[in-house]
């Protein structure tokens, strides 16, 4: 049940990233935003951990601010390897990353104590 609701809340912020950044896009409707969501996970999850745990001494020397631009390089992958998901420059995908995590967390953090307690 938790991980459909992060599926969810992930299919959620990829939609507000592509509503308010124009180099973002999405096409096709609410099934695409969930393959995207779920494709962008596991990029993440198993690329991105990796790609973070490799860049540790970057991760400490700007105080976690190179995970946005790790997280964007995930974003750019799952770009290639969709056809429904579209990042038109680097720009854009730092800015979405960044759109996807502070949805991501927000939500995450006013759910987590109403849903799971």
């Amino acid at each position: 049940m938790r991980l459909l609701f992060r599926w969810s809340v992930l299919a959620l912020a990829i939609w507000i990233a592509t509503a308010l950044l124009p180099g973002i896009t999405v096409t096709g409707g609410f099934w695409a935003y969930l393959w995207v969501a779920l494709l962008f996970g596991l990029i993440n999850t198993f690329i991105g951990s990796l790609l973070k745990f490799l860049t540790l001494p970057a991760m400490v020397l700007t105080l976690g601010l190179f995970n946005f631009v790790i997280n964007a390089a995930m974003l750019e992958l799952t770009s290639r390897w969709s056809t429904h998901f579209d990042v038109k420059n680097f720009s854009s995908a730092l800015l979405g990353a960044l759109v996807i995590s502070l949805v991501t967390w927000s939500l995450n953090v006013f759910t987590k104590k109403k849903l799971w307690r």
